[in-house]
């Protein structure tokens, strides 16, 4: 009898500016991406699922044409493609943090265009120029939209006039002497999933479990949990001195004069609240990182 094949899921990971964070967010989901230096198959050590290192500018066309079950990208370049992708959900990180980027519109801070209808007969460099010429047109505004390969910010003023660029904390636009005119686009990560194999039982409950799972990790960012032990009689005033995710878990003890608490807060708060609490009364408070909050 011939062996049962067995099932694999595909999965595009993004090269580039993502690759990084996104192994790191795979890590604290629980899977470990090994990316190896000029290698475009990374190793994952979920034997069920093949990876393919993917520029986030294509990925979305190979989702939609069944060479990747899935994979993860920007919503810009899934808007730029027109892509008929499901999106299966929107995780929010990025090369810097948890913000969503931004493509913005950009000039020369000397530049005499003020307003988007300057814009009129110029040239504007930028990789995303589908959506670009779209928001021009919404905006009753023609201009020539040029591709850009890259160093977009050096351009104005001598080989464009403006630029939309991706930022995400704008740094490098002020580093080149551009102030932003307008925000043409907010974007975030996206897992997107080819429409066969969403419809593939197999592959649609592994794509939705590993959905709950990057959810989970990104949810996890920023927070850690905290258990102490508090005397009964103390309860109120800890309780009154937690902010907490949900309500906190309390929890008997042998002890019938104590309980224990658990709960869920924002990292941040943790150097001004534990003297707080050890102060109401609390005792063996522990701090623990987390990987993953699953609501």
């Amino acid at each position: 009898m011939a062996a049962k094949k067995q099932n694999i899921l595909r999965l595009g990971i993004p090269k580039g500016s993502l690759q990084e964070s996104t192994a790191r967010l795979f890590e604290k989901a629980g899977y470990r991406i090994n990316i190896k230096s000029r290698s475009y198959k990374p190793e994952c050590d979920d034997p069920e699922i093949t990876c393919l290192l993917i520029r986030a500018q294509e990925m979305a066309r190979y989702i939609d044409e069944g060479l990747l079950d899935c994979g993860l990208t920007g919503r810009d370049w899934m808007m730029e493609q027109n892509s008929k992708a499901v999106e299966v959900s929107e995780l929010q990180y990025a090369k810097a943090g948890l913000r969503p980027v931004r493509w913005v519109l950009a000039v020369p801070n000397d530049s005499k265009i003020k307003k988007i209808k300057d814009l009129q007969g110029k040239r504007i460099a930028t990789e995303l120029v589908g959506h670009t010429k779209r928001f021009l047109k919404k905006h009753g505004v023609t201009a020539k939209v040029e591709f850009s390969w890259g160093a977009t910010e050096v351009k104005p003023p001598e080989l464009a006039d403006a630029i939309v660029e991706l930022t995400e904390t704008g740094s490098s636009l002020r580093a080149n002497n551009l102030r932003i005119l307008d925000t043409i686009l907010e974007s975030n990560t996206l897992l997107l999933a080819n429409r066969d194999s969403w419809k593939d039982k197999w592959k649609r409950e592994k794509i939705e479990n590993l959905s709950l799972l990057l959810k989970a990790a990104i949810a996890a960012e920023g927070k850690v949990g905290l258990k102490m032990n508090v005397p009964k009689k103390k309860l109120d005033e800890v309780l009154a001195s937690l902010p907490s995710l949900h309500s906190p878990t309390v929890n008997a003890q042998n002890d019938d004069k104590w309980v224990s608490i658990e709960v869920i807060i924002d990292e941040k708060v943790v150097r001004d609240i534990v003297p707080q609490l050890k102060r109401a009364g609390a005792a063996g408070i522990v701090e623990y990182p987390l990987n993953k909050v699953v609501f």
